[in-house]
């Protein structure tokens, strides 16, 4: 199975990212973790972006506030698909993340999720990995299902004290 990477802009982002880690280890989808920016570490950065095909990975999710270049940067430097979670800061409350991260060129795309939208980065990079692993599809089928349960036991427990 291809692995996913999670990079974020600074540990002070790892409370939001923390919910990838958790939801792509609940599919036990192999991820790495790295700290690198977009403005500091540049050429680190850039490397890992032009070697994480060759490195087994398969898609690579960038968490990063204020102005939010770490998802473009690693875009700008692979092929493979780049998840983008605009973290919410204290500056604008995420927006300001959330348009750098969204207002991509056309020939460098990045998926943006909703700002400190980490469990849906990594459930979209699972939903990529699966393209070509059935079985990982059929966890996320299996996921869905149960959350269609879940919604329709609620549903069942409202109608039952408000509709009698």
């Amino acid at each position: 199975m291809k692995k996913v990477a999670v990079i974020m802009g600074s540990d002070s982002d790892l409370p939001v990212v923390e919910k990838a880690i958790t939801t792509l280890r609940e599919y036990d989808v192999p991820a790495e973790v790295h700290v690198y920016s977009a403005h500091r570490t540049p050429e680190q950065a850039r490397e890992f972006a032009l070697q994480a095909r060759k490195n087994g990975f398969g898609a690579i999710i960038c968490a990063a506030g204020k102005a939010a270049h770490l998802a473009g940067a690693f875009a700008a430097n692979t092929t493979l698909p780049v998840i983008g979670i605009p973290v919410k800061s204290s500056t604008l409350d995420g927006m300001d993340a959330l348009l750098s991260t969204v207002q991509m060129p056309a020939g460098i795309p990045v998926a943006t999720v909703a700002i400190d939208g980490a469990a849906n980065a990594a459930l979209l990079a699972i939903e990529i990995l699966s393209v070509s692993d059935d079985a990982l599809a059929e966890r996320l089928q299996a996921a869905r299902a149960a959350a269609t349960e879940a919604v329709l036991a609620k549903d069942a427990a409202v109608v039952a004290k408000f509709n009698s």
